[in-house]
C-alpha cells in the first residue's frame, strides 16, 4: 500500500508500505547496524521514533518468538531500502510484515534510506508523520505541528511495569540454541524499569543475581527498606526513551537512593539520570548514537571495544567533578562511562549486553556483581 510521508523540514514524499495501515507520528532517527533488526526494533527505547535503517536489506532472517526486547514494539515504524519478501532461518516464525502488523506499527520500503540518513545527519533529528490513510501534504503538515513532540510525552511511564516481577531467564547459549535458566543467588538486584531491554536482565541473571523489576514510578523509601532488610543488594537503573530531565520525579527518587549510598548501576538512560540526579545536566545531541559498531576506549586499561548505542542524550564533560570517567566514545570523544568517586555506583552510556551488537562490554556486568 501507498504511503505519504511529510517530514517537519517541508520535505513530502511517497512510498510503499508493510505492516499495519493508519497514521503514525514520531522522530526520525538512523541505525547503523547490520544485523539484529528484531532486537533493534522491539527496544522500548525507540518508543516514539521511526528507525530508519542503513543496513538496505532487511527482513532476510524474519523474526521469531525468543529475541524480543520487550513484549510490544513502542517504535512509530521502520524505515527501510528493501523488504525481503521471503526469509530463511531455523528459529524464524513469520516475516517482519507479520511481526509489525500483529503489532499495529508501520513500515516503509522502496525508499532512498541514503538520502535520509545524509538528511538526518545534516538536519539532526526530524519530526515525521506517516500515513496510508492521508495523501495531502498540507494535512499531514497540519497533523504534524499540532502532535505532541518526542520531548513533550513521558514515555517511560507507557513501556515500564506496571506491577513488579521476578526475572529467572539467562543468557542465549549458543550451544543449547536456548535461554539459561537463573542460579541459586546470594545477591538480589532491584531493576527499576525505565524501558528495559530482556537481554539486559538476562546478563544480569547470567552473572549471579536474583533480579527483581520495578515500576518506573517505584518511591525510592520502599527499595531503601529492601535494602534496610538486606532484601536487594543494588539498584540497577535502566536503559528507556526520551528526554532525560523531563523526568523530574525519577531523578528525586534516584537522589534518595545516592544519599543512602546504595550500589548502583545505569545503563543508557539510567546513566544520564544519575548525571542530573548528581547535578550535572544531560544535553541533546544533533542526531544521537545508533548503532552496533560504535568504538569506546576504555580508560582504565587502554582497550577499544566496539559497542552496541542507541541514545540521543549526552552527560556533560563536567561531570569529572564528582566521578572518573572510566570510557569515551571516540566517534565523539564524548563521555561514555563513569565512576563516582565517594559512591559505589558505576554508569555507562552504550548496551554491554551485546543485543544486538558485539560481546565486548560484557564485563560491566560482573564488574558490577564485584563491586558488591
Amino acid at each position: 500500500m501507498k504511503a505519504y510521508i511529510y517530514i517537519e523540514n517541508d520535505l513530502f514524499i511517497s512510498a510503499n508500505s508493510f505492516g499495519a495501515k493508519g497514521t503514525f507520528y514520531g522522530e526520525m532517527v538512523f541505525n547503523t547496524s547490520l544485523s539484529g533488526y528484531q532486537e533493534i526494533i522491539s527496544d522500548p527505547s525507540y518508543a516514539g521514533q521511526f528507525i530508519v535503517f542503513s543496513m538496505p536489506e532487511i527482513g532476510i532472517v524474519g523474526t521469531n518468538d525468543d529475541d524480543n526486547e520487550s513484549k510490544e514494539i513502542h517504535a512509530s515504524g521502520i524505515f527501510i531500502r528493501e523488504l525481503s519478501k521471503t526469509y530463511s532461518n531455523f528459529r524464524a516464525k513469520k516475516d517482519l510484515a507479520q511481526f509489525l502488523k500483529e503489532n499495529n506499527k508501520i513500515g516503509i520500503c522502496d525508499i532512498d534510506t541514503r538520502f535520509l540518513v545524509k538528511m538526518i545527519r545534516d538536519n539532526g533529528n526530524l519530526n515525521a508523520v506517516v500515513s496510508t490513510e492521508i495523501s495531502s501534504k498540507e494535512k499531514l503538515k497540519e497533523l504534524l505541528k499540532a502532535s505532541a513532540k518526542i520531548d513533550e510525552v513521558n514515555w517511560v511511564a507507557k513501556v515500564s511495569t506496571k506491577t513488579p516481577y521476578e526475572h529467572k531467564q539467562g543468557a542465549w547459549n549458543h550451544q543449547t540454541k536456548s535461554y539459561e535458566k537463573a542460579k541459586s543467588s546470594n545477591k538480589c538486584l532491584a531493576v527499576l524499569d525505565y524501558g528495559v531491554k530482556t537481554n539486559i536482565l538476562n546478563e544480569l541473571v547470567q552473572v549471579g543475581f536474583a533480579v527483581k523489576v520495578f515500576p518506573h514510578d517505584t518511591k525510592a523509601q520502599e527499595l531503601i527498606k529492601l535494602y534496610d532488610k538486606g532484601e536487594i543488594h543494588g539498584v540497577f537503573l535502566s536503559n528507556g526513551p526520551g528526554e532525560p530531565k523531563s523526568l523530574k520525579n525519577e531523578i528525586k527518587e534516584i537522589k534518595k537512593l545516592i544519599d543512602k549510598k546504595i550500589p548502583m548501576l545505569g545503563i543508557c538512560l539510567g546513566h544520564q539520570l544519575l548525571s542530573n540526579a548528581f547535578g550535572y545536566e544531560t544535553y541533546k545531541m544533533k542526531f544521537g548514537q545508533h548503532g552496533a559498531n560504535h568504538p569506546v576506549l576504555n580508560q582504565e586499561n587502554k582497550k577499544i571495544e566496539i559497542t552496541a548505542q542507541n541514545h540521543n542524550y549526552n552527560v556533560p564533560e563536567e561531570l569529572c567533578e564528582v566521578a572518573i570517567i572510566t570510557h569515551r566514545n571516540l566517534f565523539g570523544d564524548n563521555v561514555e562511562g563513569v565512576r563516582y568517586k565517594n559512591y559505589p555506583i558505576i554508569s555507562v552510556q552504550h548496551h554491554p549486553e551485546s543485543s544486538s551488537g558485539p560481546h565486548e562490554s560484557k564485563y560491566i556486568f560482573k564488574e558490577f556483581m564485584s563491586l558488591l
